[in-house]
């Protein structure tokens, strides 16, 4: 008990400082028949396609995925950027995360290999005395952004799970995404509404952010092809920066495509999960 307690404790220091530091640094599943009909009616209809969304990747079985986190406090913006793939089935992930140079502009940070899995994340090469071939797990039922933000990357599926919370949604119209013809919906999604409908895997993380965030509202652009499947979505959080009490805006915006691409993510054996104490940077 006492190891599991100072693993999640550890693995908690080191998931927070991977955001709040480099911000502090630096100063039913809907086919295309579905969609279209909501299009025509608009209003309610345009929230229960959006509601949809994470059931329609759970159908798609898996996909590639890039990803962008901007943060922006004190006047000053940085950017994390993620890619990988995700079996939406088994909700396993893995995303190679790339962290922004020092504000000197002097130090590239090495990728940091982040493993996505039901109600916890594993990171690698995360540094802070962490030894090169050990892996540091953390709960994310534990974080009070329920690894929205974390990470420096939003979970592709949990990302679909808050729109499962969309209060409010418009149609906008047609456009494309990566050569896809995608439909563009504009709303805000409550965290608190989405955890009650979430997958057991991202409940209590959604629970975790409706309470840990400045707002349990998320304003949000999604972006569905034909068979409703999520090709982009852009979410904005808030959350209140303990060093600095000072509110930090964050903008997550995951893109998916090759779906139905294979996806091999093996999570670590206990052995090589670290469990000792992390060193914040």
């Amino acid at each position: 008990m006492e190891e599991r307690q100072r693993r999640r404790t550890g693995g908690a220091l080191v998931a927070a400082g991977l955001v709040v530091g480099v911000c502090v640094g630096a100063g039913g599943c809907g086919g295309g028949d579905g969609v279209a009909t909501a299009d025509a009616r608009g209003g309610g209809d345009a929230v229960a396609v959006v509601r949809r969304a994470a059931d329609t990747l759970v159908t798609a079985g898996s996909s590639q995925a890039r990803t962008s986190m901007e943060m922006a406090t004190g006047g000053t913006r940085v950017t994390i950027r993620g890619a990988g793939g995700y079996d939406f089935h088994r909700q396993l992930g893995r995303l190679t995360v790339q962290l922004p140079q020092d504000p000197a502009g002097a130090s590239e940070h090495r990728p940091i290999t982040e493993l996505l899995a039901p109600g916890a994340l594993f990171m690698k090469n995360r540094g802070a005395g962490v030894p090169a071939d050990k892996w540091v797990r953390v709960d994310t039922g534990t974080l009070s952004d329920g690894n929205l933000v974390t990470g420096g990357a939003t979970d592709p599926y949990a990302a679909a799970e808050v729109l499962r919370g969309t209060t409010t949604a418009t149609y906008l119209g047609k456009t494309e995404v990566a050569g896809a013809s995608v439909r563009h919906y504009r709303g805000v999604a409550d965290l608190s509404v989405a955890a009650r409908s979430a997958s057991a895997g991202n409940a209590a993380a959604l629970r975790s952010a409706a309470k840990g965030f400045a707002t349990a509202r998320v304003p949000f652009d999604v972006y569905l092809d034909d068979e409703g499947r999520v090709r982009k979505v852009r979410q904005r959080f808030s959350f209140v920066n303990g060093q600095r009490r000072s509110t930090v805006a964050v903008a997550s915006t995951t893109l998916l495509y090759d779906f139905g691409a294979p996806v091999d993510v093996r999570l670590p054996a206990s052995k090589d999960i670290y469990a000792g104490q992390i060193a914040e940077k």
